[in-house]
């Protein structure tokens, strides 16, 4: 058997991704030498550190670190939980647990007082589904470009083809209509008078940052109430801050049955999620603690972590300052992008600090990526949009850090837009 041990053996990127290949996943090792092969170590605030000491802006990371990496107060909450009591024994009390569920039920919408905490994205549409069947729906109708985790119940839901269609069958009664299409909604629950659930996330993430027509929300609240559906609002990416209100659904004052939270949730240190309901649709879970659990959910180690996020997200108005800086660097992007592209090759969308970048040529998504990364500047692609590239920044970045992903920024662009047109130089 080989030693373990915290220190890092495996010196050379070389032997990391043979590494990978061979006990991990061969595919993601690829993935790692077109990243540049980096070896990450440490991470602080808004920046990636590797283990040749280069650091890396992150405005990537899937949405999780809306407070930075290791924000201080947050590790204490979680330090001090470690020292104490990291594990529950799932039979006594969790005076934690009771603190997260508490701080999480103040800050959402009148009603949404049941929590059901998990650790991940999926798990948490997991149990949404779970509680809707609990009350009595039978089929699911979500949106085409949705994103909401791929387990098997979750990948139903999911919208993409090259994700659901190895893993087929998959859940029956699903069906997906177009997003931000009201009627489209309406002829599918109208189709029969089986109790329909409908999954919807405020903006559509993975999809590229589809923002969806003015009033779509609360006319998708209307329909469920007129069908009597239940309506679950996917908030794992959007919630707590990102798009500069504490929920998307709060842009229009909309109130779901099931509100689904996680990524920044854990505060960007510990994995969480957590499903959020009406009394109503709670009251089978009540009836037996037994009949939807998980030997890790509400753990006191991810619970102080909750504990934490909900702090700072409050005590240093990172919603405020999500909305504030999500302008000034969304107006950064698009003056960067003018002078290289025209209006019909690119498309610059966002809310908050939920970005999108769309080239009409996909090929420029990862030829962009790419240049960045060796601006010092970490993005992601968009897992159902192959034409997008997507920022998710933290809240609590200062003047100097937006200079410096603006600033990379331009020069990746001007350096992409060259191969791709072989301009001399800017027009």
């Amino acid at each position: 058997m080989p030693t373990l041990s915290g220190t890092l053996t495996h010196t050379t990127t070389r032997e990391i991704a043979d590494t990978y290949r061979k006990h991990l996943n061969a595919g993601r090792a690829t993935l790692g030498d077109v990243f540049g092969g980096h070896i990450e170590t440490s991470s602080t605030g808004s920046w990636l550190i590797t283990a040749s000491g280069n650091r890396f802006f992150n405005a990537g990371g899937y949405g999780v670190a809306l407070a930075g990496y290791r924000h201080p107060v947050i590790v204490a909450h979680i330090r001090q939980q470690l020292d104490e009591h990291p594990i529950s024994s799932r039979m006594f009390y969790e005076p934690v647990a009771a603190r997260a569920a508490e701080a999480l039920a103040a800050i959402t919408p009148a009603g949404l007082d049941r929590i059901h905490f998990a650790c991940s994205g999926a798990e948490a549409t997991e149990a949404a589904m779970k509680i809707a069947r609990l009350n009595g729906c039978r089929r699911f109708i979500s949106m085409h470009g949705g994103y909401h985790g791929k387990t098997l119940g979750a990948l139903s839901l999911t919208s993409r083809e090259v994700f659901q269609a190895p893993f087929r069958p998959l859940l029956p009664g699903v069906s997906h209509v177009p997003y931000g299409n009201l009627e489209a909604l309406r002829a599918e629950l109208a189709m029969n008078t089986t109790k329909a659930c409908v999954v919807v996330e405020p903006v559509q993430g993975e999809a590229g940052v589809i923002i969806p027509p003015a009033g779509y929300l609360s006319g998708v609240r209307a329909l469920c109430d007129q069908y009597e559906a239940l309506m679950v609002a996917d908030e794992i990416q959007t919630g707590l801050g990102r798009l500069g209100k504490w929920w998307g659904i709060n842009h229009e004052q909309v109130i779901p049955d099931i509100l689904l939270s996680g990524k920044m949730l854990g505060g960007g240190v510990m994995p969480v999620s957590a499903a959020i309901t009406t009394t109503e649709c709670f009251r089978q879970l009540d009836k037996d603690p037994y009949l939807h659990t998980s030997t890790f959910s509400s753990t006191p180690l991810g619970m102080a972590a909750v504990c934490g996020a909900l702090t700072v997200i409050s005590t240093e108005g990172l919603v405020e300052r999500a909305a504030a800086i999500g302008e000034e660097i969304l107006e950064g992007i698009r003056s960067a992008l003018e002078p290289w592209f025209e209006s019909h090759e690119v498309q610059v969308r966002g809310r908050g600090l939920l970005i999108g970048i769309a080239f009409t040529d996909a090929s420029l998504v990862g030829d962009l990526l790419i240049e960045l990364i060796s601006h010092g500047i970490i993005v992601n692609h968009s897992l159902n949009s192959d034409h997008v590239l997507r920022l998710t920044p933290p809240a609590t970045v200062d003047a100097d850090e937006i200079n410096f992903l603006l600033s990379g920024f331009r020069n990746a662009v001007e350096q992409v837009s060259r191969r791709a047109k072989n301009h001399p130089a800017a027009q």
